[in-house]
């Protein structure tokens, strides 16, 4: 099949203003695809909109919080105002938690979950009328690795990427009935500041050795044009991965001893 043509596409990205979101608009941009960027933070939203058009591309700028039921019934409005129709839809808003489920906070899985799940498949729904008309449509999510294994620390974190990982996969065959691909994007650690709010420990190491949202912006966007259902950008998270499955049971004896 020919490669999906990303010139002039209708795409819209969530949790842009910032990390692989701002880094994936920068890239469509670069493909000459038309963006609606969503995210909370009006003030860098805008300047990303102005440095693009600064570039000859054509972007828009729309606030909200994708975890808010009147602002995604708002992001359908604008779509259906703006285009009529969509090309791509890429869920990449998304939040972490770090500590031991024990002693976690009983909200935070609940706020993880409505963020990293209900909130991108809420909106896939609403937007699939639109995404049916597209051309070539495409629903990307952005997961985790550890959607594919879990690790100690993360509970609740890992348990919304799993989620996210299940549905990706039910629905692909139900949105290829409609002509609709969906591809799922599991990222390792990526340097951006995604992990600020975390603690400086875990926002020093993900600057030290995450991998560039650059770099993963690229590989996810090279997925969207080949057609792909799955990428693991890392070879780290791809090996993480296969020795899960490999060795099972020797992946849990490891992560037994995983440093607190």
């Amino acid at each position: 099949m020919a490669r999906r043509e990303l010139r002039g596409a209708r795409i819209l990205v969530t949790g842009a203003s910032s990390g692989i979101g701002r880094a994936l608009a920068r890239e469509l941009a670069r493909r000459r695809a038309e963006t609606l960027l969503v995210a909370r933070r009006g003030g860098r939203l805008k300047a990303l909109c102005d440095e693009l058009a600064s570039r000859g591309a054509v972007a828009a700028a729309l606030v909200a919080d994708v975890a808010d039921p009147e602002d995604r019934a708002r992001i359908a409005e604008d779509v259906a105002r703006r285009w009529g129709a969509l090309d791509a839809l890429v869920n990449n808003a998304g939040i972490g938690a770090i500590g031991p489920f024990i002693d976690a906070d009983p909200g935070r899985l609940r706020r993880l979950m409505e963020v990293n799940f209900f909130a991108p498949f809420e909106l896939a729904r609403s937007l699939y009328p639109y995404l049916a008309r597209g051309r070539r449509p495409i629903l990307v999510n952005v997961g985790s690795v550890l959607g594919h294994r879990a690790v100690p620390g993360k509970s609740e974190y890992c348990a919304s990427k799993f989620a996210m990982h299940g549905m990706s996969d039910a629905i692909r065959a139900e949105f290829a009935r409609s002509g609709i691909d969906v591809l799922l994007a599991s990222p390792s650690t990526t340097a951006t500041e995604f992990f600020d709010g975390l603690g400086e420990r875990h926002a020093a190491a993900a600057r030290r050795r995450g991998a560039r949202p650059e770099a993963i912006a690229r590989r996810i966007v090279a997925a969207m044009r080949a057609g792909r259902h799955e990428i693991i950008p890392s070879w780290g998270g791809r090996a993480l991965v296969w020795f899960d499955r490999l060795f099972p049971a020797c992946a849990d004896r490891l992560l037994a001893r995983w440093p607190r």
